[in-house]
Formats: C-alpha cells, structure tokens, sequence
C-alpha cells in the first residue's frame, strides 16, 4: 500500500507549469511554480511546518500549546494544519483588508481569529502584528513564530522550494520571479538558485503603497512611499528580516488592478485559477520579460496561493467593478480625477524653512485650501486654510514663524487605483487631503473638492 502518514506529509514537490497565451510575443520560455498543488493551498504550508519543527527542537513549543502568529491568511492556514496533526490550539491575527474565505478557513480548522485594523502603524497596540505579540505575552505555554523575523522561513525555501527548481529545470533557470512580503520565499529560494548559479537574475514584485522597491534603490526607509493598497500578501510598511536585498537583484511594482486582472487572466487562459498577489507576479515578470528575456532564457515565478481566497473579491465581478479595476464601473479613481486635470497638476509645496506668511501667500496666489510641507524631496507636513486662520486670529504674530513650528502631519498617500469610497473614507478633519504617486513618480494632490467634483461630473 502507498499512502501518507499524515497531511503534512504531502506538503511540497509542487509543479512547474509552462505560461502559453499570457506569454503570447515573449521570447524564452515562462514557468509558474504553482504552489496551490500543497495541502494547505500556499506556499506558506512549506514555512508553518518548518517553524514549527524547529520550534520544537528548540524548546520553544511544548505538548498541549498554542500557536499565535500575526498572518495574511496563508500562513495560517499551513500553521492550522500542522496544529490539528500535532495537537496545538491556534490564534491567529489578521489584518481587516483580509478576505472573509481566508477567515472562514482559519475557522473550520479549529483556529480563533481576531481581526485588527489595516490602517494604523505596525507599533500601534491595536496592528495585528502587536496583538499578536501580547496575546503571546498573555498566553501561557505559546509560542508566536513571527514569520517576518524567524529565519526558519528562509531556511524551508532554501531546503525545498530551491532545490526543487534547480531539480525541475535541470539548473536551466536563468531567471526567478516571486512577490515580497515576508521575504522567505524569494530569499529563500534565491540563496539556494545563486549557491549553484551566481548569474541567476532574482526579479521581487512589490506593490505601490509597499516600502522595499524604493529601500532597495536608495537604502532609505521612507513612510512616504507607505499607504493603503488592496493586494493581499505582499509589500510591507517594515523591513522583515526575511528579506535580504543581497539576493533579490531588483524590485519590480504592480498595481492593484494589473494584478487582478492578471490573475483572472491566468484562470481564463492558463486554467490557473491563483491568486491575487499571484496576478501581481506573473503581471511584474512578463513586464521584465518583454525587454530583456532572451530564447534560450528559463524564468520561474511564483505563484504562492490558489483562487478561492479570492471569490468575493477579485473574481466578483461586482466587488471589481465597483474598485474600478472593470470597464463598467460604479466609482472613478484617483487616476481618473488626474487624468481630468488635462496635464494641469503641478503640486503646489512649501518647504518645512519657509515662513508661515509666505505659505499664506502661496494659499492666497494659487487659490488652494491645502499645502504639503517638504524637506529634500521627502513629505514631512502639511498646511490648511482653515488651521492657519485659527492660528493667526489667537496669534498675529505668527504669520513670521517657520512653517515646521506650526505644521500638521504629512497628508497619507494612497493608490492611484483606488476609488472614490475609498478615497472619501480616507479624508476627514486630521487628514484634509491625500497624495497619489503616478506611474511616472510624480506626485499629485486630491482634495475634498476633486471628489465632490468627480461624483457631480
């Protein structure tokens, strides 16, 4: 008889399936390593097993814990399934941007889920990924693996994913694409692929709104380049220990909406029905692709996670249409109110050294409510009509003061692909307006009154 001890025994050795029609005009050959093929329907199942293996020999995880990870949703469902086989409870935080199947999968399994917000700082009490650390505080006999910092996460990659790879492509890979949140994966499988093949090309996809594309470029953290996005499992707002840069040669950023739409593409002609952030690889590689891949060239991407996670959203065709990622659409988006403004929108700035009365004679001149502050090219702050009236009718003498004694916080960026429910969300009394970065790297402004202008129009 031929048959597995246990689930967590088919966990790995998953395909390498050649891209065809979404291929159609790149030369050399493009293949997905399709990681639904694990028990747990992600790549993460090859990390959960391994973190918890090692946590066991360390000491770390006795008989009758209780596993406590901060996830996306893939991790925990790999966690989950090696909890039930070994007999741990689990708890898992997710952020609120997750989608309800991954929530409800966590469920049946047997884990807890506590939801926290998306949109507040990773040191915020109330980040999942500090929940997370004070239920482990709170919870005798727990064990919080940390995915982001335990480096077991690199080490599963680099003992399984890798050189399975090599063995698969018999070490004809030139080129291996995959998405960055954790950093395992890539690091991971890159350290293992570069140890037998230095010239071996390692392409990261981030997302806008994510900080490493930029880190990578320059080695500056920049919360500037930090703002909500909808993409699920990559990208970061911090530096996980995971993610070496040494062994990712570039970074590469996808929108929300290229990568949906790419993921249905890849279901509707390819037969792959994958995930978000699994559009957001393929889309990011044939971009790569189609400048620099050559016929004898071999590139391998990623592909972490399987469609069901996805149903009520990427493939709703209700939920696309009203983010605007479908041609018939409910909202307009960032992109379409710049687009309106013809090539009219110069961004109007102060610097944080310029006085208070200058800054109100720019108001004055250009005929604008809002001001962003900067400082060597960086938003640090942000000026409103309103607040500066305030100011100067409790002190007159004010309008002589440097701009960076009396600003507010920088205005939050946000994606030029999002909508306008989610834009008007997004602006209130402390955030009197938002900043896009387009394609180009020009940064744009959205007021109150861009989208009052745009749902009248």
């Amino acid at each position: 008889m031929r048959y597995y001890q246990s689930i967590v025994d088919t966990i790995g050795n998953t395909p390498l399936i050649k891209l065809n029609r979404v291929t159609e005009g790149i030369k050399g050959t493009v293949l997905a390593k399709v990681e639904y093929f694990n028990p747990g329907n992600s790549v993460k199942d090859r990390i959960a097993l391994r973190m918890i293996e090692d946590a066991e020999r360390e000491g770390k995880l006795k008989p009758g814990g209780t596993i406590i990870e901060a996830t996306s949703g893939n991790t925990g469902m790999g966690l989950a399934l090696v909890a039930v086989v070994k007999g741990y409870k689990c708890i898992f935080t997710v952020s609120d941007k997750q989608s309800q199947e991954k929530i409800n999968i966590l469920r049946a399994l047997g884990a807890e889920v506590v939801v926290c917000p998306t949109n507040v700082e990773p040191n915020d009490p109330r980040s999942y990924y500090s929940v997370a650390r004070r239920l482990n505080q709170e919870i005798p006999n727990s064990f919080y693996p940390n995915q982001y910092d335990n480096l077991s996460n690199t080490a599963a990659h680099y003992d399984t994913t890798g050189p399975e790879i090599w063995r698969d492509t018999e070490g004809k890979i030139t080129h291996l694409v995959a998405g960055v949140g954790t950093g395992g994966t890539i690091c991971g499988v890159s350290k293992y692929l570069k140890l037998h093949k230095p010239s071996i090309v390692t392409i990261g996809i981030d997302t806008y709104g994510s900080v490493f594309k930029k880190y990578k470029e320059t080695g500056i953290f920049d919360e500037n380049e930090i703002y909500p996005y909808l993409t699920e499992g990559i990208g970061e707002d911090i530096l996980p220990k995971n993610v070496d840069f040494n062994l990712i040669d570039l970074f590469i950023k996808v929108t929300d909406k290229d990568a949906a739409i790419m993921a249905r593409r890849l279901a509707k002609e390819e037969g792959l029905f994958v995930g978000w952030s699994c559009g957001s690889a393929v889309y990011g590689a044939l971009e790569y692709a189609r400048h620099h891949l050559k016929e004898e060239d071999v590139m391998v991407v990623i592909l972490p996670d399987h469609g069901t996670r996805y149903l009520n959203k990427i493939y709703n065709d209700v939920w696309m249409k009203d983010h605007g990622f479908l041609e018939k659409r409910q909202y307009a988006t960032a992109r379409d109110i710049i687009r309106t403004r013809n090539g009219a929108s110069r961004l109007i700035t102060v610097k944080k050294t310029d006085t208070v009365g200058y800054a109100i004679k720019l108001l004055n001149q250009e005929g604008i409510s809002q001001l962003p502050v900067v400082e060597n090219d960086h938003f640090v702050g942000s000026l409103n009509d309103s607040a500066l009236l305030n100011l100067l009718i409790d002190n007159p003498e004010a309008k002589d003061l440097p701009v960076a004694e009396v600003m507010g916080p920088p205005f939050r960026f946000v994606g030029i692909d999002n909508t306008i429910d989610v834009l008007s969300g997004l602006i209130d009394k402390d955030n009197k307006a938002l900043l896009v970065r387009d394609e180009n790297n020009q940064v744009h402004i959205i007021t109150q009154h861009d989208l009052l202008m745009a749902l009248t129009a």
